[in-house]
């Protein structure tokens, strides 16, 4: 009686393996086609990247340094960034387009768009219309740095003292507010300062 039981679940038994064998293959399959998904994934990246310069006129309103540092982000979540305007970057943090993109200064320039992001990003939307006039909120950077946002009477937004010169540009999940200044940590403008301090010197 065990052997016939056992012989009528053998081919049940058979027909599991099948499957799983199936699947196997069909597994192998789907791995051994991953570079193919790459290549794929490398396509959307470039669409966005294209999606992003059309959607603010080819950088034109927010500059180079500042679409630099918007692709650093990921632009599916809900993140609110103060981009310093292009005159800000070369006043204040003396990056210019033609000199800092130079190849042997193009990573001091990553290095400072990265941490200027850090201190200008918040993990959420501000928008200016959801402010009123006069009222201030406070939140954390990225970095923990203190931004304390308002509106002035222009509905232009005031943050940290640095005004803006265009508010509420959107880029897929991502609100983008041109500033007319660099909102910065006193350590890192007073280290920018020194640096300036050096090559007035030279």
């Amino acid at each position: 009686m065990r052997l016939s039981r056992g012989g009528s679940k053998s081919p049940i038994a058979f027909i599991a393996v099948i499957v799983l064998v199936s699947c196997s293959f069909v597994l192998i399959l789907s791995v051994l086609r991953l570079p193919d998904v790459s290549v794929t994934s490398g396509s959307k990246n470039l669409f966005k990247h294209k999606k992003v310069s059309k959607s603010l006129e080819n950088g034109d309103r927010i500059g180079k340094f500042g679409e630099m540092m918007i692709e650093m982000l990921p632009r599916d979540l809900s993140f609110t960034i103060f981009v310093p305007s292009e005159f800000a970057f070369e006043r204040d943090l003396r990056l210019r387009v033609n000199d800092s993109l130079a190849e042997e200064k193009a990573n001091d320039t990553d290095a400072i768009l990265t941490r200027v992001l850090s201190f200008t990003v918040v993990p959420w939307k501000i928008l200016s219309e959801s402010l009123s006039y006069g009222e201030e909120i406070t939140c954390d950077s990225l970095s923990g740095l203190k931004l304390y946002v308002s509106k002035d009477a222009d509905k232009m937004l005031l943050v940290n003292g640095v005004r803006s010169s265009r508010v509420d540009l959107r880029i897929g999940e991502m609100i983008v507010h041109v500033m007319d200044g660099v909102i910065m940590e006193a350590e890192f403008e007073q280290s920018v300062q020194s640096d300036d301090g050096d090559e007035d010197e030279d």
